[in-house]
């Protein structure tokens, strides 16, 4: 029997409060506890106190706390994690490669370290110039230090063969719940009724073509509202050009990160806007077909393989304009849309399935 035990870096903690990364690892430390694993997630709190230890549904919890809470802060968190973790037995899981330089303690220890590489953060518009070389060299450290590689689309995994073999490349997507009923009253605090409004779930960063989106739906009156979720900054100027361009039939109703909250208003969406340019399989866009929501996705290779070249796509703000006018008028297209966004999530995005093929390649490498 194989000593099956892992910790898992990266992120912030358990259980979720912030989605992406968060809610994986929340469902695969006690999906493998579940199974029999000694499970160890490392938890980043904000303070100036000892580093103390916890127990959350049977999963162990390392919680180290950083005085600052910015970028800087996170690095001194995966500083910390790692100098903790090389102490210990058993397999190590690092969520994203953003202090991938850290993980030289692994090999120099001779642990066995699998990284999951997100997306192709350098090329993201939001970074600066120093922080887009910070994330180019730690991709490539990534590359050559880690046992193996985890991509969550093709894309990323064709990406990654250009610095590594593909035999050290596994592709493992996001997974996500089946949402097939949701409680209609959350949508009076919004003034919608079901049907009548379309989702934009974003972070608010020009990568993710929230300008774009905004300026096509104000183009015209569309006899439905779009709620975008996310946190606006006032200072920020773009964020204050999105808030410019919107028409009276927008709604800017914050970052919402109570998850029946988000489900019920992804659920009774007449259609889902997915406007992300870079990155790999999104966990926001695998929610919305878990949702059965009709899709219209900024074309790219990433958006195409996770809705199957099943939904609507848009390069610019001219072309998003054109396809919501046609979707908005067409309740048939609608609703074969929303029968394939089903379909594909079953094929391949179900928990069980993604968590089941994380626990088959882990058990290769403990």
């Amino acid at each position: 029997m194989k000593n099956k035990k892992i910790r898992i870096l990266g992120i912030r903690g358990v259980p979720s409060a912030h989605g992406g990364f968060e809610t994986f690892a929340e469902y695969l430390s006690l999906y493998l506890f579940q199974r029999g694993w000694d499970v160890t997630v490392y938890c980043q709190e904000v303070g100036d106190y000892p580093i103390s230890e916890d127990y959350w549904r049977g999963i162990r919890r390392v919680r180290i706390p950083v005085k600052q809470e910015s970028a800087f802060g996170t690095i001194i968190f995966d500083w910390l994690s790692t100098l903790h973790a090389i102490k210990e037995q058993g397999l190590v899981l690092t969520l994203g490669y953003n202090t991938a330089i850290f993980c030289i303690l692994y090999r120099l220890k001779g642990i066995k370290n699998i990284i999951n590489m997100d997306g192709i953060e350098w090329k993201r518009d939001k970074w600066s110039k120093f922080a887009k070389t910070w994330f180019w060299i730690n991709e490539r450290l990534a590359c050559w230090i880690a046992s193996h590689l985890i991509a969550d689309n093709p894309g990323i995994a064709t990406h990654l063969a250009t610095r590594v073999s593909s035999d050290k490349i596994s592709m493992i997507a996001y997974g996500s719940e089946f949402v097939d009923t949701a409680d209609s009253d959350v949508l009076i605090e919004f003034g919608v009724k079901p049907g009548e409004y379309l989702t934009l779930i974003a972070r608010i960063e020009p990568e993710n073509s929230v300008l774009e989106i905004v300026r096509a739906f104000s183009r015209c009156p569309r006899g439905k509202k779009l709620l975008v979720l996310g946190k606006f900054e006032s200072t920020n100027p773009y964020h204050k050009a999105i808030l410019d361009a919107a028409s009276d039939e927008v709604s800017f109703v914050g970052a919402i990160y109570d998850k029946a909250i988000v489900q019920a208003l992804r659920y009774y969406s007449a259609l889902y806007l997915h406007g992300h340019t870079a990155g790999g399989s999104n966990p926001s866009l695998i929610e919305a077909l878990g949702c059965g929501n009709p899709v219209l996705a900024h074309d790219n290779q990433f958006n195409r393989w996770v809705t199957d070249n099943k939904s609507q796509y848009f390069v610019d703000e001219k072309s998003c304009d054109e396809q919501l006018e046609k979707l908005l008028n067409d309740l048939e297209l609608q609703a074969s849309m929303s029968d394939a966004s089903r379909i594909r999530h079953g094929i391949a995005f179900t928990w069980n399935q993604i968590l089941e093929d994380y626990e088959e390649l882990l058990i290769k490498w403990c």
